[in-house]
């Protein structure tokens, strides 16, 4: 069993990014992560339903995220972080990714936790990450969030949950193929199906490239999330929330 847990951004100004983020979507902060100052970079979280939306931002130079933002030319996202049901899982889809030639670009493993993240130019769009978590609680505890201490800023009366993540691609059929290989899940309609939540394959039309282009969400107050959008530049010319260099595409609850 895998679901999605946690997606990760990459912005040039974090601050900036979570007050649009806060205000927008009516969510709150968590967890900040001062691990990831092993890596060069600053994050925030804020929980959406039982899950994540973390951004990172670097804060020494040539760092991965650095070099993510400069090949896709501005924010976007950065990260699909996946739990797997168990160690045993966790290590099966290890193992089905190195049986495909696919880089690991960063693990660890911990005796309550453990990261694989396989690198972004193989899966052709974004990290893909799979971890286990100790506890085996795929709504409750999660590591990266610093434990369930978390559980208390969950704020549902405008926006609910996650319920997909947008990839998109030169390529679709060639990155459906990797993401297949390695999760062991058909893709039909442009879409692979998780426990929680739906990996949508879409053609590049705007000229970034591959990669992480769009969340959906699914939200209660759709109009109040745009107007507030709108209030913060924050909508595009199609009329589509976009923060971060990322479009959220809003389906009512």
């Amino acid at each position: 069993m895998i679901q999605l847990r946690q997606i990760c951004l990459v912005a040039h100004n974090l601050s900036e990014t979570i007050d649009d983020l806060t205000d927008i979507l009516g969510i709150n902060i968590c967890f900040i992560d001062p691990g990831v100052e092993y890596f060069g970079l600053n994050n925030t979280l804020m929980p959406i339903g039982r899950n994540f939306l973390e951004v990172v931002a670097p804060v020494k130079q040539d760092t991965a995220a650095g070099r993510y933002l400069e090949r896709r030319e501005g924010d976007g996202g950065y990260m699909v972080i996946c739990q797997a049901g168990s160690l045993k899982d966790q290590q099966m889809y290890r193992q089905r990714a190195l049986d495909q030639g696919i880089r690991i670009a960063h693990e660890s493993e911990r005796d309550n936790w453990n990261i694989c993240q396989l690198h972004p130019q193989d899966m052709m769009s974004a990290f893909l990450e799979i971890d286990w978590d100790s506890e085996d609680d795929l709504s409750g505890n999660w590591e990266p969030a610093g434990g369930s201490g978390w559980i208390d800023k969950i704020k549902q009366d405008v926006t609910v949950d996650i319920i997909g993540v947008e990839l998109q691609g030169e390529n679709i059929e060639a990155m459906q193929r990797k993401w297949t290989d390695v999760l062991g899940l058909p893709c039909k309609n442009n879409a692979i199906k998780l426990n929680n939540s739906t990996i949508r394959f879409v053609k590049a039309k705007d000229g970034r490239g591959d990669g992480l282009s769009g969340i959906d969400l699914k939200v209660k107050d759709a109009s109040g999330i745009r107007t507030r959008a709108a209030k913060r530049g924050c909508i595009d010319e199609k009329g589509i929330v976009s923060i971060c260099g990322t479009r959220f595409h809003l389906h009512s609850a």
